[in-house]
């Protein structure tokens, strides 16, 4: 405990360090502030049939990742997800477009105009996504008397400028969050409309426990212990790898390697889970698909049966194939994202190998084939943590709101971006000792 509580007292006292955790609680300040600025021209007292139509299911999560900014009709109701759209489909491009690919060879010139192309793809996305929004509140129960000025032009051309600059001026808080704060904004920003979720969540869940005599505070102590257990889980899913050895040679003066220089040996990490929540992200999208298929053959059996089971998403069937889609994804994902050809060649190039593995394509094909057998659990791990709110609804009966927390993309995503703020400052930590530790040659205590 003395150890925690000297890092905190050493983290305060590193002025960069201060300044940008500083910034990065402001930023979030003025994001969670916007959360709750309605939409100009409707009633906030008639959104409560909005609020209880997204308390679960696939408009749940989405209200989560905006942290109820989706319920509440705000300035940010699309929250930041446009851009996260717009960043997976850059990247998908990028394996067939060829201009693409030769931008994500040309460095920080080429990354910054990739990110240009991705902040007017999100535009463009906006302005598709926020229309929808605004037409599919009545779909929601949300009645027309909310719409003070109707939902002639209007109303809807302002309020689809404001979505769209919502959207823009989020994803701006993101960038300075990564610039100026402690980086990784865009998850920050995800993870922190997440968290702000999870109070009325578990107040709704402790209230059903206690009130209707459905197992009281002992059961809620259990929830919480299998809560913590899934956390651990999560974490062992996101930081685990597969060390695979590599040495380095020198090259001699005929022309050849020296091999096994002494202390030339260190490792590749390949991660049990390289493709983190992106197979979750792509399954969910798909999971429409059962349901409007169904509606297309609503006259048959299957295409009723199809819209009872796929409209559920605790339901078995629904689990079932978002499982088997999640297995798949997570493969492709890390097939597109893990590059075994190009680490294979980087290792021959500055002279690294593989023992008892020769350079070059051998090389690829054997972290190709170690990627394919340690994604396999990884993808399992993966997708069972994805459905194991629903597994919790059935054996537990916990509130569908609080469920949400004990695995999918919401816990995936908090604990991803919590380890990566974690090692952010812990790096500066690092520097500044190793700082001290170049100018006195010993420890220096840091002011």
């Amino acid at each position: 405990m003395k150890n925690f509580f000297d890092t905190i007292s050493n983290i305060w006292k590193i002025e960069e360090l201060r300044n940008r955790i500083l910034i990065t609680l402001g930023l979030l300040l003025v994001y969670r502030f916007g959360c709750q600025i309605v939409l100009p021209g409707i009633d906030s007292t008639q959104l409560a049939a909005l609020a209880s139509s997204t308390d679960q299911g696939i408009f749940g999560l989405l209200n989560a990742f905006t942290g109820g900014a989706f319920a509440n009709a705000s300035v940010f109701a699309l929250g930041i997800m446009p851009y996260i759209s717009a960043s997976i489909v850059v990247q998908l491009m990028g394996i067939a477009i060829p201009y693409l690919q030769k931008l994500q060879k040309e460095g920080e010139s080429g990354r910054k105009t990739i990110n240009q192309i991705t902040r007017w793809l999100t535009i463009g996305i906006c302005i598709v996504q926020a229309p929808a929004y605004l037409y599919g509140l009545e779909a929601f129960g949300v009645r027309d008397s909310a719409f003070l000025l109707g939902k002639g032009l209007d109303f809807m051309v302002p309020a689809v400028i404001i979505l769209v600059s919502g959207c823009v001026f989020a994803m701006w808080l993101g960038e300075k969050i990564t610039d100026k704060g402690i980086g990784n904004g865009i998850s920050l920003l995800i993870m922190i409309g997440i968290i702000a979720t999870m109070p009325q969540s578990f107040v709704q869940e402790f209230l059903s426990r206690t009130t209707n005599n459905n197992g009281g505070l002992m059961f809620i102590l259990v929830e919480i212990i299998v809560w913590f257990l899934v956390i651990l889980a999560s974490i062992l899913l996101v930081m685990a790898t597969r060390q695979i050895p590599v040495q380095y040679a020198r090259r001699t003066a005929s022309g050849g390697y020296e091999k096994n220089v002494a202390g030339s040996r260190q490792y590749i990490p390949l991660k049990l889970n390289a493709s983190g929540v992106m197979p979750i992200i792509f399954a969910q999208a798909i999971m429409f698909v059962p349901g409007l298929i169904g509606q297309a053959f609503d006259e048959t059996s299957a295409g009723q049966w199809m819209q009872v089971q796929f409209a559920d998403i605790f339901g078995w069937a629904y689990n079932l194939l978002f499982a088997f889609l999640i297995i798949i994804f997570t493969y492709f994902y890390t097939a597109i994202t893990v590059p075994t050809n190009k680490m294979a060649d980087d290792l021959k190039r500055s002279g690294g190998f593989i023992p008892g593995i020769r350079p070059g394509k051998e090389t690829g094909d054997f972290l190709d084939k170690i990627m394919s057998l340690i994604t396999l659990p990884g993808s399992i791990f993966l997708a069972l943590l994805a459905v194991l709110p629903a597994i919790v609804v059935k054996l537990m009966d916990v509130q569908p709101g609080w469920a949400m927390f004990y695995g999918g993309t919401s816990l995936l995503i908090m604990v991803g971006v919590a380890i990566d703020t974690v090692q952010q400052v812990n790096s500066y930590l690092l520097n500044r000792h190793y700082d001290g530790l170049m100018k006195s040659g010993k420890n220096r205590k840091v002011a």
